[in-house]
């Protein structure tokens, strides 16, 4: 059986998809572009959309009544490598010691010109 997570703190799916999908204990969130579910607006640079990207993220755990510390692994998508060290930065502030398993990779563009996107998968 699967369950439809959805949080109003974070911005609603752009497409036919949904924000989360719980199903056997594990929660599976789509990638977060960094867009502020209450303005709209992306800010700029690197830090500042990783940030917004894993505040979504985090929002969308919390009406799952999940954490970070839930988080089991993440998928992190640039739009340049260059990038990684200024996503890495603040990535790291949002685990505490156990970190996810994760992969990151730069893709050729992301939607609406981010710099980042990030999804995850948490477990109960």
């Amino acid at each position: 059986m699967k369950k439809v997570i959805c949080s109003e703190k974070a911005p609603g799916a752009i497409g036919p998809y949904s924000q989360a999908i719980e199903a056997n204990g594990m929660v599976f969130v789509s990638g977060q572009l960094p867009i502020n579910a209450a303005t709209g607006e992306m800010p700029d640079g690197i830090e500042a959309q990783t940030h917004q990207s894993l505040e979504n993220m985090k929002h969308i755990l919390e009406t799952a009544e999940l954490t970070m510390a839930d988080v089991v692994k993440t998928t992190v998508f640039l739009q340049d490598m260059s990038l990684f060290a200024g996503m890495n930065g603040i990535y790291a502030s949002y685990f505490d010691g156990e970190f996810p398993a994760r992969s990151a990779f730069a893709v050729k563009a992301l939607p609406k010109d981010a710099l980042v996107e990030i999804e995850c998968i948490a477990a109960r």
